[in-house]
């Protein structure tokens, strides 16, 4: 998609903690020779969009993840403040005319492809906020949210990220499926990725 200066936006929420793996950092496990924050960061900018990544300034590894992609950081001093208010600090470096597009960094599945499809829904409904969901409707991620919610979403805080704004507007959702199950998963917990691998192989 071609990128103009009111072109949505896309940012990756990879600011989390990863406190429920035990150990190892979730968005740095290994996708095709690649650790899976690069392999999301790597669909987002098959788009052709501007991307931008929160990230944590205490993990290094994360920024080195995405070294040589032309992506915008953004350095949280720590994850205390929930995906809330990573999603709003990441929400206060765009534009403020501009449309954005919250992916997770653990999703494994999410393709280049699954982003376009949410992105040219906005061409017929701009003003309305995209959810992803599974085949079945079950709700998912990647979530749009057009430029009138800015000031909302600028006031988030805590682990619930933009739950109250989207329960805030239900005749404003528009709801996208993306095939199989690819906007229901993502990478919490070992047992998410074993898994996952299972499923990958």
């Amino acid at each position: 998609m071609a990128s103009t200066e009111m072109a949505p936006h896309i940012l990756i929420l990879a600011a989390g903690a990863s406190s429920r793996m035990g150990g190892p950092d979730k968005l740095l496990l290994p996708l095709s020779g690649r650790p899976l924050l690069a392999h999301v960061a790597e669909q987002a900018l098959g788009t052709g969009l501007p991307v931008t990544v929160t990230l944590l300034r205490d993990r290094p590894l994360r920024q080195a993840a995405l070294h040589g992609l032309p992506v915008q950081c953004i350095q949280l001093a720590d994850a205390a403040g929930g995906m809330g208010a990573s999603l709003a600090r990441g929400v206060a470096t765009l534009p403020d005319l501009a449309s954005v597009l919250v992916v997770l960094g653990d999703m494994p599945d999410i393709t280049t492809s699954d982003l376009i499809l949410l992105l040219r829904a906005w061409e017929d409904f701009p003003n309305h906020i995209l959810r992803a969901t599974g085949p079945a409707g079950a709700l998912g991620h990647p979530v749009g949210f057009p430029p009138w919610s800015r000031p909302e979403l600028l006031r988030l805080a805590g682990d619930a990220g933009a739950r109250t704004v989207l329960m805030r507007h239900p005749d404003r959702l528009l709801k996208v499926a993306l095939p199989g199950d690819r906007a229901l998963i993502d990478i919490d917990t070992p047992e998410d990725w074993q898994k996952w691998q299972g499923r990958a192989t």
